[in-house]
């Protein structure tokens, strides 16, 4: 296994040459103001493909990339009457400062939410953030140091990465297979760490319908994970955004149900709405209170809001019916999905069927590379997201991800048949040449954004 290396300095070079050649041969140049970053931006990328996205959001474009939940099935008009309701009766309330830790109506529901996982927990636990994303951004920050190792799967969500390379982590990744994360190559991974004399700090893991691999962590293999960190003092960092999107109407057992000294990691973006930003930590106390104190210098509170609106959904709506409704929309669409890629998909791809989620992972043939090919995919009228974003280490150019929450059956019908023709032109090229075309793009972890959500 090898160990990606230690954080690098950043180029600090004045970027302005005429400042240097005035200055003459061998002066020092002194950074202007303006420059003077700190050496973990070093880590901060943007999105390598974020440009082509404000093309591939054009209507004529098909995305089958950006991980948006699709919103046509909540009751608006009656969320429309719980705002104006809200502002009404709580407005001096909701629209003032509030707790750092989050409204506690909400964080008592969150552990009723919770408990249909299998969770038992006390809302003095819950700490409420902007999303889950600040709150896996917040717990990177009060435990990892430069050069730390954080173990994740291979691969992994881009969200995830963009924190652990903002604070300089270096990450190892563990394959999975079709039943999710493999517990001997954990072992593996964790005995080389070892013998080095290196613990990671935690390893981060999306046991349900991953992101972007869309497999699910086999019940058999979760307490065998569990005891492994355990053994390795390693911690465990469960993120479960999708946990109830479930096909067949199973709910999986949380790994935080199995060890309450997992950290848990929860969001209503995926079963209520993306754009209210409201999630949610569960923490031992003594994380807790590092949580909040981070918190708070991030944000001072996370909006009340948004959070009382959330609580009064729980509250007033069938919220479990409503998760069943999106459940099943998805549903029709990875059908669509599954049938178009078998149908137009050239021989020599493969590709899971995820039973809950949002995402197919697809391996296309040798020779293709798909960060490359993704500009052509654009011009061709369709988008993806490449599966190099997905990997902190470079791997991921055989593999691309492909969204199927948000567009229509027959959007993703024909998505997923221009994708095919541009493959098939990949592939032509391949046979002729020996290699395909490439385009050049900026390499490194990328940033997250709604693109790769």
């Amino acid at each position: 296994m090898t160990l990606p290396d230690r954080p690098q300095q950043p180029d600090v070079r004045r970027p302005a040459a005429a400042a240097a050649a005035a200055a003459g041969e061998g002066a020092v140049v002194p950074l202007a103001p303006t420059e003077r970053f700190a050496t973990r931006t070093a880590g901060m990328t943007a999105s390598e493909i974020r440009a082509l996205f404000a093309v591939a959001s054009r209507p004529e474009v098909v995305s089958l990339a950006g991980g948006m939940p699709n919103l046509a099935a909540l009751p608006l008009q009656s969320l429309a009457r719980e705002v104006a309701d809200l502002v009404d009766t709580d407005g001096m309330s909701a629209l003032q400062y509030g707790s750092a830790q989050g409204v506690p109506q909400l964080r008592e529901q969150i552990c009723e939410v919770m408990r249909e996982e299998g969770i038992e927990a006390d809302p003095n636990d819950v700490v409420v953030t902007v999303g889950s994303q600040m709150a896996l951004d917040l717990l990177t920050r009060i435990f990892v140091d430069p050069g730390d190792v954080v173990l994740a799967e291979g691969p992994s969500y881009v969200g995830a990465l963009g924190s652990f390379a903002a604070y300089q982590a270096r990450v190892v990744h563990v394959a999975m297979d079709e039943h999710g994360l493999v517990p001997e190559l954990l072992h593996e991974a964790l005995e080389s760490l070892s013998r080095r004399g290196i613990v990671p700090k935690f390893l981060y893991t999306i046991p349900n319908f991953h992101n972007p691999a869309g497999v699910t962590l086999a019940h058999e293999r979760r307490p065998r994970i569990l005891e492994l960190c355990r053994r390795y003092g390693v911690m465990v960092v469960e993120d479960n955004p999708y946990g109830m999107l479930g096909f067949d109407g199973e709910v999986h057992p949380a790994l935080r149900s199995f060890d309450p000294d997992v950290l848990y990691l929860g969001s209503f973006s995926k079963t209520f709405a993306s754009g209210l930003r409201v999630g949610w930590a569960l923490v031992p106390p003594l994380v807790r209170d590092r949580l909040v104190l981070a918190a708070e210098s991030a944000t001072l509170c996370p909006p009340s809001f948004t959070q009382m609106l959330v609580s009064r959904y729980l509250s007033h709506h069938d919220w479990r019916s409503q998760i069943k409704t999106f459940s099943e929309n998805y549903r029709e669409r990875r059908d669509a999905m599954l049938a178009a890629l078998e149908t137009y998909l050239p021989e020599g791809c493969s590709w899971n069927v995820p039973d809950g989620g949002f995402f197919v992972w697809l391996t296309v043939p040798e020779g293709v590379d798909t960060k490359a090919m993704l500009p052509r995919a654009v011009t061709a009228r369709v988008a993806y997201a490449s599966g190099t974003g997905f990997y902190a280490d470079g791997f991921g150019s055989r593999q691309l991800r492909l969204s199927f929450c948000f567009p229509t059956p027959e959007r993703i019908t024909e998505g997923v048949r221009r994708l095919a023709a541009v493959l098939e032109a990949e592939l032509e090229v391949v046979r002729t040449f020996g290699t395909p075309a490439r385009t050049e793009l900026t390499r490194g972890t990328q940033s997250p954004s709604p693109d790769t959500t």
